[in-house]
């Protein structure tokens, strides 16, 4: 069945490869970005299921201008998927505060500025989709990367917590946890790598980087694998509330979900008895 589907970052990686997934598979499709001419051509021109808009995604008056030309275009929105985001490598004293704050602004505030703006077409519809791309680092913390996982853990608990807000009214969500997928967040376009200032990280950071950048183009994951897993997740009528992706991030995340287990297990003799006694004390 077509859908009409919403995907934010369609101008380069994953976005790029879901939108073109989603016109192959016959959906009418509104790709966003911050430079529209730059994602038409990248989906190969103007097509009459394709709407190409303006986004930057840490607009919240871009993305409500984005909805109206959707729905001005399309009759309504089925599915939104916010996909759109960067990274800031680095250890945490040596990213700024600014830095920090723009992470957040576009991995967290950027999907909830969509999402706000798309959420009244759906709750009027009483019918929708959200997914948005979170990462195995939304789950487990990893060294060099403190202000994205910040942004991915808050997305965690947005999206999980959304979930019931958005159910009443028929709007289902997905969170998706990727793995090491073969994107460009690597390149330097979207990923903003750490200029050494501190002489004890001096040796970590330079040795970090190279093997970060080493990775780039080597990643197992298949971004056109993961687009069509999405759209089959758009498409069921109970859709996964998360979707871990990659046999490296399930890995990974069940070890998470062990550790944690143990965590709590840990603390319960200290943790476990921090309630008031039962004797009255207050008389």
């Amino acid at each position: 069945m077509s859908k009409v589907i919403f995907v934010t970052g369609a101008g380069r990686g994953l976005g790029t490869d879901i939108a073109r997934e989603a016109l192959v598979a016959g959906h009418q499709v509104v790709a966003t970005g911050r430079r529209p001419e730059e994602v038409e051509k990248t989906l190969g021109g103007p097509q009459g299921n394709l709407l190409v808009a303006k986004l930057d995604v840490t607009s919240l008056e871009d993305a409500e201008a984005a909805v109206r030309a959707a729905v001005d275009r399309f009759g309504r929105i089925d599915v939104l998927v916010n996909n759109a985001g960067n990274f800031f490598a680095g250890y945490f004293e040596e990213i700024s505060p600014a830095q920090m704050r723009q992470q957040i602004e576009t991995n967290l505030f950027g999907p909830m500025n969509v999402t706000r703006a798309v959420l009244p077409v759906l709750r009027a519809q009483r019918a929708g989709h959200i997914i948005t791309l979170s990462s195995s680092a939304g789950l487990i913390g990893q060294e060099f990367c403190v202000a994205y996982a910040a942004s991915k853990f808050g997305v965690e608990g947005w999206m999980e917590s959304l979930r019931y807000d958005v159910a009443p009214y028929n709007i289902h969500t997905t969170v998706v946890e990727p793995g090491f997928f073969r994107t460009e967040l690597l390149v330097d376009g979207s990923t903003i790598w750490p200029e050494p200032t501190i002489d004890d990280y001096t040796e970590r950071t330079t040795a970090t980087v190279a093997a970060w950048k080493s990775m780039n183009g080597r990643q197992t994951g298949d971004p056109a694998k993961l687009a069509r897993a999405l759209l089959t997740i758009a498409g069921q009528s109970e859709p996964l509330p998360r979707f871990v992706a990659g046999a490296d991030a399930i890995e990974g995340v069940t070890a998470k979900a062990r550790e944690l287990l143990a965590q709590a297990e840990a603390s319960r003799e200290l943790g476990g008895d921090l309630g008031y006694d039962d004797t009255d004390t207050h008389v």
